[in-house]
């Protein structure tokens, strides 16, 4: 199950749903504020790290090595 952020049109909230693809009302859920249904799916930015690290703590990247460069 996805979690999918949203917009209220009525006051502006920003929130967090859990959504099953079952669900009916997935594009747009209920306002957890105000309980309106006026709401808009968010784009989502990913967040992405670098996790390789060598012994001596200097960073190497997944980039580098390879044939794409």
């Amino acid at each position: 199950m996805p979690i999918y952020e949203y917009h209220c049109s009525d006051c502006h909230n920003d929130f967090d749903k859990l959504v099953r693809f079952s669900d009916p009302k997935i594009d747009s859920p209920e306002c957890p504020d105000c309980h309106s249904e006026n709401t808009l799916k968010r784009l989502s930015t990913v967040a992405a790290f670098n996790r390789a690290t060598t012994s001596t703590g200097a960073s190497s990247s997944c980039a580098s090595s390879g044939p794409f460069r």
